[in-house]
């Protein structure tokens, strides 16, 4: 084995084992290692897994998915409801946001607990085990070494796999955009159809800034905006986005480059969709939700200036539930655009259509109901 890949370490009967350990989050393996199978009671599984021991499942695959079950009945039983917000102010909304994730994060470690064995070519050697080789091998690639994966982390596989095949309709696009695992699927339609819609500022080139799945790339393609340069820094994001491109049948109407932030040269107009919320992701999905320091944000309100054309604009499409849950003012944001040599030209609204912004029973509701996602139109002062 390489030994600058992580390993995982156990113990049983038969000796000493390792293997390469692989988590889509970036986690290190754990250090305590126990095996288990089938005949593990859920409450001590429970047990073990708060307290910081991985369970390596030896036994029926689908039991192992029952003991997943079981183990978040148990901490959804011992999670408290959604708790009255105590005051008004930011402070208020801040805390309560700040409990939520921490009960987020404890519901991950504990159910990232429950580990599989898997073999060369990303088979796994439990009784009733799915063929899950296409779904891991489109994350990890060919292995012919043998590897330990969370359980929660091959149900997320098997679901972005299947996420991928179906796609998701797009009116904008005229056709559906395929997401790839990792790579934040458009299921918010309004900041999409703020795109859309928007006036077209005069013509010539843009450029379409954190591109993800390429989606808004897209739209302006279907638009005519003509040339299109669009960036990512994550290499998974680009494979993404000419997948879509491609199936689209535009792929020679975008050119993609690996970049952070901006390319080379100015554009009529520069797009930006930024994570909304200033924090620490904890997977690899909420990095397109969650933006440590607010650093892509402040990153394309300090360049936008360089790269646009005296007469174009930067659309920077935002929801303002950062500013709701306590995490940024509304000072802070028009203060970076100032900073950044900019005015804002104008600003178009959406209000949020996705469930959760209906969910009484979600901790965030509140701040959710009142958000709102923007389009802001921002530009270089008038020349005197």
């Amino acid at each position: 084995m390489q030994q600058d890949t992580p390993l995982i370490h156990w113990s049983d009967e038969g000796g000493d084992h390792q293997a390469h350990w692989r988590s889509v989050a970036g986690l290190p393996p754990p250090r305590r290692v126990a095996v288990a199978d089938d005949t593990l009671p859920a409450d001590r599984a429970y047990k073990l897994a708060c307290e910081g021991t991985a369970l390596l499942w030896q036994g029926d695959f689908q039991n192992a998915r029952h003991l997943l079950q079981a183990l978040q009945r148990r901490l959804d039983k011992r999670r408290p409801g959604p708790q009255p917000v105590s005051g008004e102010g930011p402070e208020a909304a801040r805390a309560a946001f700040l409990a939520h994730r921490r009960a987020q994060g404890h519901r991950a470690r504990v159910l990232g607990m429950v580990l599989l064995p898997f073999g060369a070519h990303h088979v796994c050697p439990l009784r009733r085990a799915p063929d899950v080789r296409m779904a891991c091998g489109a994350v990890f690639g060919e292995t012919d070494q043998p590897y330990v994966l969370p359980l929660r982390d091959l149900l997320g596989l098997i679901g972005a796999h299947e996420w991928r095949k179906s796609g998701v309709q797009v009116g904008a696009v005229q056709g559906r955009i395929h997401p790839h695992h990792g790579v934040f699927s458009p299921v918010r339609g309004e900041y999409v159809d703020l795109v859309a819609q928007a006036a077209l500022p005069p013509p010539g080139p843009a450029f379409d800034i954190g591109t993800g799945t390429g989606v808004l790339a897209a739209v302006l393609a279907r638009r005519g905006v003509q040339p299109i340069v669009a960036t990512d820094l994550s290499r998974q994001a680009l494979d993404c986005a000419r997948d879509n491109l491609s199936r689209l049948g535009l792929q020679d109407a975008v050119t993609l480059v690996q970049t952070d932030l901006f390319p080379q040269g100015q554009a009529a107009l520069v797009v930006c969709n930024p994570p909304w919320l200033p924090g620490h992701p904890t997977s690899v999905v909420e990095q397109a939700v969650y933006d440590p320091d607010s650093r892509m944000l402040r990153g394309f309100l300090q360049g936008l200036g360089a790269h646009l054309r005296p007469d174009g604009e930067g659309w920077l499409i935002l929801s303002d539930l950062a500013e709701h849950l306590g995490l940024r003012s509304r000072e802070e944001l028009l203060g970076w655009i100032e900073a950044g040599g900019l005015t804002v030209k104008g600003r178009v609204d959406a209000r949020p259509v996705h469930p959760k912004s209906r969910d009484a029973s979600d901790p965030l509701h509140q701040a959710r109901a009142r958000e709102v996602t923007s389009l802001w139109r921002l530009g270089l002062p008038a020349a005197t």
